[in-house]
């Protein structure tokens, strides 16, 4: 019988984090532990076990995961084929004639299935949905023998046009499911049916080479969690920042990279909201990476189409997430050139920093934070007890200090300023690059390391002030806890707006509809409420790129009523104003796609109930005085134990408040304030 905790689970590069919330009594817990490689799932039922011990007493489990994204970035995923139109086979190779370097003469690309792999069938479909010639069903029996006879563990189907209609399509996958020996067959046509070739063979072809490892991945957390007596809910995180059964993520996978990202974000977004704050940049700083993502109005921004890597392209919704290589596991290295970088290689959970003291020996972030008083190198976050403090500073002055020229904490200094630059160069490009003003954003820094580079970031960028989250080196697993249920709907519609079929239309969005509350039911999870969002992909003709066209639509007793072709024409003008300031006076509408999301918003908790108590003083809460390099000087900084500051405490810099999941520094010329819901404000003393 499922109790009343709530757990949610983030895997990272470098720790494994873990919220829990118990929804009766609105006590929460967190922990750390380190992430278990090649195989996630260690960590993950590690930390379940040390917060909650009794899974039986567990309602609910949420899952952000980053076992598909590494699959695909290590191309470390199935040994799958394809089975696609006659003169179609090249199409994941030839992508759309772009190159790995924009002004390079050379460039190499290898798709994640070689060329004997993929395979020809005789059919076709036309543009307008007209079947020329049936499938060849006997061929597509032979190819997929013959795939299976080369090792294949999965398989995609791309035909020409099956977003017009799927057919063919349909008629293939029924004559290789009949034969294949496991679940994993993946259309178009089910994975993406929307216009556009090289991106929807692309997007459906990545869902195949990720469903072996995901779903295995997957079932291993399944079998252990109902070995340790687990009965409720298991859930995973999309990357549009909505969760969806295991089922579901078992058979589109590809919807899962990102996950873990964009957890946090949905997170971030709630407590920034809380505390009164619609604008936020989110900044989590993992062991690996620093994600970037930007929410304006209370709303984060999506993306319909992502690059995870040159020629890996996936169309699906994914809350818009820049990364870039500057974890606190990246490392410190000297060019030829003698200009000091910071990562992209990471030194990861193992063997760490080379403060862990597990046998690297070249200088991480954290090493530099460690070695100039920033970290407590006797009271670190996660399962270690002490760091090796000697052996950082020696590392630094070997790889960073001696080829520089410069003493070691000098260089410490440098590593730290190179890593700041290069995340404040992630957050100019989701706001100044985009026109956002930072000046009316807040700084959300979250995960392991964010808090150690709130105050340089507000330098660096301008951004208005920092809010540091109750509990932020587990925010994306707090985020599990708190994301909707979500199905997204896509389907090609390509019709000049003054000939769109209004009924047909309509039936498209009701179908929609009926489809995502079906999921919804079928999950068996409470919801407050349940929403209906639609949209056109609209241009003009002869335009490329399309613009988002909410749509203002009407869902009264489960029945949709359609817009009409003068709504959708003024939905368009209203929207492509708001993008480009202008309309085109002869250009001729058309829409593209019909986008749809059902939200099933679950109950959220009050986050008030992780708030501190308002009795006591920040005196009660100080700890200690260390000391700690500023700007080429020692200085004495006050020690808080951030987790018994009361609420309306008022902290100048330069102070440090530790707490089992992150370090926050209030930075000289900075104070910190605790909030109502025991977030930290920093912002400048004046």
């Amino acid at each position: 019988m499922s109790g009343s905790r709530m757990i949610g689970v983030d895997v990272g590069g470098t720790f494994t984090d873990v919220f829990m919330l118990d929804e009766a009594t609105g006590d929460a817990r967190v922990t750390k532990v380190a992430t278990t490689r090649p195989d996630q799932s260690g960590g993950f039922l590690a930390g379940i076990d040390e917060l909650a011990g009794d899974a039986a007493d567990l309602s609910v489990v949420v899952h952000g995961t980053t076992t598909g994204t590494n699959a695909l970035l290590e191309r470390k995923g199935a040994r799958i084929g394809v089975i696609t139109t006659q003169g179609l086979r090249d199409v994941l190779e030839m992508r759309r004639r772009d190159r790995p370097r924009t002004w390079g003469l050379r460039g190499d690309f290898v798709p994640v299935v070689p060329r004997e792999l993929r395979l020809e069938v005789p059919e076709r479909t036309l543009a307008d949905g007209t079947v020329r010639q049936a499938v060849d069903l006997a061929a597509v029996r032979a190819a997929g023998r013959e795939l299976l006879d080369a090792g294949c563990a999965a398989v995609a189907v791309l035909f020409a046009n099956a977003y017009a209609n799927p057919e063919n399509e349909t008629r293939a996958v029924e004559v290789l499911r009949a034969i294949w020996p496991n679940p994993h067959v993946s259309a178009s046509s089910e994975i993406l049916p929307e216009i556009r070739e090289f991106e929807r063979f692309s997007t459906t072809t990545l869902n195949a080479y990720l469903q072996p490892e995901v779903s295995g991945y997957i079932q291993r957390l399944e079998d252990g969690l109902t070995r340790d007596g687990f009965g409720g809910e298991f859930m995973i995180v999309q990357s549009n920042g909505g969760v969806m059964d295991v089922d579901m993520a078992s058979r589109l996978p590809i919807r899962t990279t990102l996950s873990g990202p964009a957890a946090g974000v949905i997170a971030a977004g709630y407590i920034a909201q809380s505390a009164g704050f619609d604008d936020v940049i989110t900044g989590d700083v993992g062991g690996t990476s620093f994600d970037v993502a930007l929410i304006s109005g209370g709303q984060s921004m999506l993306a319909a189409q992502t690059s995870l890597d040159f020629g890996m392209v996936v169309r699906s919704p994914m809350i818009e997430i820049a990364t870039i290589g500057a974890g606190g596991g990246s490392i410190a290295w000297v060019d030829k050139g003698g200009l000091l970088n910071i990562g992209p290689e990471s030194a990861g959970s193992n063997p760490g920093p080379v403060a862990y003291g597990r046998g690297n020996d070249r200088p991480t972030v954290t090493d530099a934070n460690v070695v100039l008083g920033r970290i407590d190198a006797r009271s670190p976050i996660g399962a270690l007890e002490r760091l090796d403090v000697d052996a950082a500073a020696r590392a630094i002055e070997a790889h960073v200090g001696t080829p520089l020229g410069l003493g070691m904490l000098e260089a410490a200094e440098a590593i730290l300023r190179v890593a700041n630059a290069r995340m404040a160069g992630a957050i100019r490009l989701v706001s100044i690059e985009r026109g956002f003003n930072p000046r009316r954003f807040t700084f959300m820094p979250f995960g392991g390391g964010g808090a150690l580079h709130a105050g340089a970031m507000l330098a660096d960028v301008g951004l208005g002030r920092a809010l540091v989250p109750r509990y932020p080196g587990v925010t994306s697993a707090m985020g599990c806890v708190i994301a909707d249920m979500r199905q997204d709907f896509v389907q090609t519609v390509n019709a000049l707006v003054d000939a769109v079929d209004e009924a047909a239309l309509g039936a498209l969005m009701q179908r929609h509809h009926d489809d995502g509350m079906a999921v919804l039911d079928a999950s068996g999870t409470r919801f407050d409420r349940r929403v209906a969002r639609f949209e056109l992909d609209m241009a003009y003709i002869g335009q490329t790129h399309t613009v988002a066209v909410p749509l203002p639509v009407t869902v009264e007793d489960g029945i949709v009523t359609p817009p009409t072709r003068a709504g959708i024409a003024e939905a368009f003008d209203a929207a492509y104003r708001g993008t480009y300031g202008r309309l085109l006076d002869k250009g001729v509408r058309r829409v593209m796609n019909l986008r749809s999301a059902v939200i099933g918003e679950r109950p959220k908790f009050d986050l008030k109930s992780l708030a501190p108590a308002t009795a006591g003083s920040a005196e009660d809460a100080r700890q200690a005085t260390r000391q700690v390099y500023f700007d080429g000087q020692w200085h004495d900084t006050a020690i808080y134990a951030r987790l018994d500051l009361p609420v309306g405490a008022v902290i100048d810099g330069p102070a440090i408040l530790e707490q089992p999941d992150t370090t926050i520094l209030i930075e000289p010329e900075l104070k910190g304030t605790v909030d109502a819901f025991g977030n930290v404000i920093i912002e400048a003393r004046t």
